[in-house]
């Protein structure tokens, strides 16, 4: 039996009133999940809904008209999808954290989701979990064409006067350094995933002509990229992985790109902050559903219009990889529940 919790706004805003004042008294309304995960978009969400029995559907107001609802299952999973975008994934990620519908003070959060991946680092359907998130959007930028003869590029940092040099001031988003204790965890437990792989996707990635590119994929730590614009070829690319450099001292090393991450996480540092969850028990994980940048022998226009083959696996990898995540924290929920654990 599916059940559906239909809340409208004022009820919402009431329920959040009360849980300063009477908590035990929303006990019976409110899901506490011991593991909430965030998708962007159907195609991330629906392995996550058929391969659970996500039978309590919660309506919450401020979603996507698209996405309303957040599916959970009687085992402490829940599943929300922001839909596509900095904007869409922020104000999702907001109007759940603000509904009063979730005690999330314990729950760790799973971004999982698809993305672009640079072939030094891995492959179509590959996994990645990442430390840092960077925005590649707050910045300066002059197009190539118009920029100083010894500049490499016409990428700025905010009040900085060349490339490569640290920012002056910034919007206090454009980094987020994620628990690497955890990520380093997450990967632990899901290094042996057994991940799908399709014809198509080996047969293009071929193209490539070094591992892990040409290879299977593979599940690792690396860094991701988060932009509302889907930039692709290498010279952007190389650009880009420079950018992370920069913002992260060089500690950060780019691997994925994708359209939400930096948006999501300000959510979610907002709500750490003010009380709402416990920002070191979030992880992120990106898997390849393309590669950020062309082959040798191939133009960039060519490779951002091919057809890959990695969709399939990327989002099914995503649950793979995110699944056995969830499933040992929810099953281990006497250990985890107290912090990550150390052994």
């Amino acid at each position: 039996m599916t059940h559906v919790f239909r809340i409208s706004l004022s009820a919402a805003a009431f329920a959040a009133g009360l849980a300063w004042t009477a908590p035990a008294a929303l006990s019976q309304e409110t899901l506490a999940p011991k593991v909430l995960v965030i998708t962007m978009f159907g195609g991330e969400a629906k392995p996550w809904l058929e391969g659970r029995k996500l039978d309590t559907k919660v309506e919450v107001p401020g979603l996507s008209k698209e996405y309303p609802e957040v599916a959970c299952d009687a085992a402490g999973l829940c599943v929300m999808t922001t839909a596509m975008g900095f904007a869409n994934a922020a104000s999702s990620v907001s109007a759940v954290l603000q509904s009063g519908l979730f005690d999330l003070e314990q729950s760790y959060i799973l971004i999982a989701g698809i993305a672009g991946v640079d072939p030094a680092d891995g492959t179509l359907g590959s996994a990645h979990w990442a430390r840092f998130a960077v925005d590649a959007g707050l910045r300066h930028e002059i197009d190539p064409r118009q920029i100083p003869a010894d500049w490499p590029d016409g990428v700025v940092a905010l009040g900085a006067k060349r490339p490569g040099e640290k920012p002056g001031w910034g919007a206090g988003t454009e980094i987020y350094r994620l628990n690497e204790q955890l990520a380093n965890k997450a990967l632990a437990l899901t290094g042996n995933v057994e991940l799908v792989d399709s014809d198509e996707a080996k047969a293009y990635r071929a193209a490539y002509k070094t591992a892990p590119a040409n290879a299977a994929p593979a599940v690792s730590i690396c860094d991701t990229l988060s932009a509302d614009t889907y930039w692709h070829g290498s010279i952007t690319a190389k650009s880009m992985g420079e950018w992370v450099s920069l913002l992260t001292d060089g500690a950060g090393n780019y691997c994925t790109t994708q359209m939400e991450d930096n948006a999501t996480l300000t959510a979610l540092r907002r709500g750490a902050d003010a009380g709402l969850l416990q920002f070191d028990r979030i992880a992120l994980l990106r898997t390849a559903s393309n590669f950020d940048r062309e082959p040798e022998g191939m133009t960039a226009a060519d490779s951002l219009s091919a057809k890959s083959g990695g969709f399939g696996p990327a989002t099914a990898n995503a649950y793979r990889v995110g699944s056995k995540f969830a499933d040992a924290v929810i099953n281990d929920w006497a250990k985890w529940e107290k912090g990550v654990p150390t052994e």
